[in-house]
């Protein structure tokens, strides 16, 4: 029985040596499943990344693209609008380059009028915006105080 006690004893020594020895292994194993987890979580994300900016850009061509024939025919009605109101000035019995020019000097001054009103008004809306993210400067704030208590 003493026998049996004995083997019983250093079986259980064994076994539990076994299982220390064994914990490193578990450990660097669980790391190297940490890191190989992390690496294929990035290499998602980069492929994610890389087909939304593959979109972006496509789509950012496509208006560009919208973006100039849109200038053309804008510069277009311009110049129509300006023969249109070179009509008005006929009367005045000047010659014909005289009305047009006259006509494209008014529809400039129009236009010049009507951009510095939108540049003014927008100047004083963003004036009365707090540039400053407040959000984030209360965390901040609220950090900076818990780190001062915590040290």
């Amino acid at each position: 029985m003493a026998a049996t006690k004995a083997s019983l004893i250093n079986e259980n020594e064994v076994s539990q040596r076994n299982e220390i020895e064994q914990l490193p292994t578990l450990f660097s194993r669980l790391g190297d499943d940490v890191v190989q987890l992390f690496n294929s979580q990035l290499a998602l994300f980069k492929v994610e990344i890389k087909e939304e900016a593959n979109a972006y850009l496509s789509g950012a061509i496509m208006i560009a693209i919208g973006a100039g024939v849109a200038a053309i025919g804008f510069a277009l009605l311009n110049v129509a609008v300006a023969f249109g109101v070179s009509l008005l000035f006929a009367q005045l019995n000047l010659s014909q380059p005289a009305t047009y020019a006259l006509g494209f000097v008014v529809t400039g001054i129009f236009y010049l009028a009507v951009g510095a009103i939108v540049i003014t008004a927008m100047k004083s809306r963003l004036a009365k915006q707090q540039l400053v993210p407040e959000r984030t400067v209360n965390e901040l704030r609220k950090d900076k105080e818990w780190l001062k208590k915590e040290l």
